[in-house]
């Protein structure tokens, strides 16, 4: 198992200590028969039946009965206990899901991959299930191993000599061979994968796989995938075989030894009833208790660690584990800008190295303070300067600094982009609003009143209301976003067409009032209008840019011009 994903683990378990001392408390109680039935049977023969007492050797038989109704009422508890460990991991698996899309689909400029979305969702109800079901292995295996050690020694004590020895024997040739059965299980999971990759695209293309002659081609790369895939199968359908190996050493050995050394048993002082009990410690709880957790970690944690070594390798752990990432995936700490005045030196980049490039050598500044619309035909490239601004996308060559601090080394906290696309999740009003920060009701009434949004609080019932996303606008959904980000602490703040879907007034509003908030202002422009209110405009063509004031660019170039000629106050072009 990797160090991440270890480390993942442990401190999901650290974060309950509560509910691990609730779970030991209910797993004593569970394991009680572990302890009971060597004596409880050894007593009913000895004190009972061969003594021609059978109400005690009965009375004895409803002490082990009263045990499993102990233990039976204990289980109840320990599932509750170990859902309130499991279900905190997944919501922080969820989150992980969740930080990790909205940051690739930013760096991409591209949606989320729904379907990658979908199969790490699925990966995530895996993880969950295995690491619950791996919490009550090793949970029932120590507690049931500790219940007959200390029933055998309280027994007849000689027969520890005789099962102990194999028993971990069993156990340890199950744990030398775990690393290679997960190493296998990965590697079967992975062909898997290929294979089922190979299959839906030559079935989605046999069309057109037939009109071009290439049967022959793509057969071979379906039936080398078919290939790997089953020797990856047969690699570990051996390492399996361990499995039994273990179970034969560490549970059937004992039972042979008690049998073969019961004479010295008797020898010894041991009665009948006593050998039979330490058969039934053997046989009833031990073999169960190994067979359990060969069973259990040999299933379920292997696909433990593969499937959150699937996940990890979508994007980084998980926010709150990123202190215990490896020495491989160093964090890079982020500063603190002490201005928010804009600096592009020769930037230059492409999406791909063999791209023609979106942005060429360009030089921008931006003082603190000021408000730079950037405007040019749809496509041109103004979410990627955007996305560079911001520090989502770096730059293949030159620099965009922010206050001196590289775009990319910027604390997330000084600086936001508004997308096109705003981002609204299920919860109250009040939780999206201050999403970004813990506001005073006072903040929050005054953000919603500079964006324009005090009519949508009223229709959805007040801050407390709950949100679905679904039911709201494109248009309510800029709004919520654009207060959030009002709200928030940054002063260097990037629309990125974030009024889209507001009608001209209203987005005049909200620009208006992000321009008199203070900072720095970046609007990717939807209409020509926002140009009107900035103290400076880029004009984006091509790989050309051209920077000035309205009036500057309206005599200097054709392209705003045009733009600015064919601006209509009530049918606004679409930049």
């Amino acid at each position: 198992m990797r160090a991440p994903v270890r480390a993942v683990l442990v401190a999901a378990l650290r974060r309950q200590p509560y509910q691990l001392v609730r779970l030991a408390g209910w797993s004593v109680a569970e394991a009680a028969p572990a302890f009971v039935i060597g004596h409880a049977i050894a007593r009913a023969i000895d004190d009972g039946f061969a003594a021609g007492r059978p109400g005690v050797g009965l009375g004895w038989l409803a002490v082990l009965g009263a045990a499993w109704l102990v233990a039976a009422f204990g289980a109840r508890q320990v599932l509750l206990a170990v859902a309130a460990i499991v279900e905190p991991f997944r919501d922080e698996l969820y989150t992980h899901i969740v930080d990790d899309t909205v940051r690739r689909s930013a760096l991409s400029g591209k949606g989320a991959d729904t379907a990658a979305v979908a199969r790490l969702n699925l990966q995530v109800e895996l993880a969950r299930d295995a690491f619950a079901s791996v919490i009550l292995v090793v949970r029932s295996f120590a507690f049931t191993v500790v219940g007959v050690v200390l029933g055998m020694l309280t027994l007849i004590p000689g027969v520890l000599a005789l099962v102990l020895p194999p028993f971990l024997a069993g156990v340890c040739i199950f744990l030398i061979s775990l690393p290679a059965m997960a190493r296998r299980q990965r590697a079967f999971i992975l062909a898997d994968e290929r294979t089922s990759e190979s299959v839906t695209a030559m079935v989605g293309g046999l069309r057109d796989i037939v009109a071009c002659g290439a049967q022959d081609r793509v057969g071979a790369t379906v039936e080398r995938r078919v290939t790997e895939q089953a020797d990856a199968g047969r690699a570990l359908a051996r390492i399996t075989a361990a499995r039994t190996v273990s179970l034969g050493v560490g549970a059937w050995l004992p039972i042979v030894l008690i049998l073969v050394g019961t004479p010295w048993l008797l020898r010894g002082g041991a009665t009948a009833g006593a050998v039979i009990g330490a058969l039934a410690y053997v046989m009833q709880s031990l073999t169960p208790a190994l067979d359990g957790l060969v069973q259990g970690l040999g299933i379920s944690a292997v696909r433990l660690a593969v499937t959150l070594d699937r996940i990890f390798e979508s994007g980084r752990p998980p926010g709150r584990w990123r202190e215990l990432r490896s020495a491989a995936e160093p964090t890079r700490p982020t500063v603190r800008p002490d201005g928010y005045g804009l600096e592009l030196h020769g930037v230059t980049f492409a999406y791909g190295p063999h791209a023609e490039p979106v942005i060429s050598g360009l030089d921008l500044t931006v003082g603190e303070g000021e408000h730079l619309a950037v405007v040019g035909p749809s496509g041109i490239g103004k979410s990627t300067l955007a996305a560079l601004v911001a520090g989502l996308l770096r730059p293949d060559a030159g620099e965009v600094s922010v206050g001196g601090v590289r775009a990319g080394d910027v604390d997330p906290a000084a600086r936001v982009l508004i997308p096109q696309e705003a981002y609204v999740f299920r919860g109250s009003l009040a939780e999206n609003l201050t999403y970004l920060v813990d506001a005073p009701q006072a903040a929050v009434d005054e953000a919603v009143a500079a964006v324009g949004m005090t009519d949508l609080v009223r229709r959805l019932g007040g801050y407390r209301a709950d949100v679905e996303p679904a039911s709201l606008s494109a248009g309510e959904r800029q709004l919520v976003a654009l207060a959030r980000a009002y709200l928030s602490p940054a002063r260097l703040v990037i629309l990125d067409e974030a009024t889209c879907h507001l009608d001209p007034e209203t987005e005049a509003l909200a620009e208006a009032a992000f321009a008199a908030r203070g900072g720095t202002l970046v609007v990717v422009a939807h209409r020509i209008s926002s140009a009107l209110r900035a103290n400076q405009v880029l004009l984006m063509d091509g790989t050309r840019v051209l920077l000035g004031t309205h009036d500057e660019l309206v005599g200097s170039a054709p392209l705003y011009a045009d733009l600015v000629g064919h601006w209509q106050p009530d049918q606004v072009p679409v930049l």
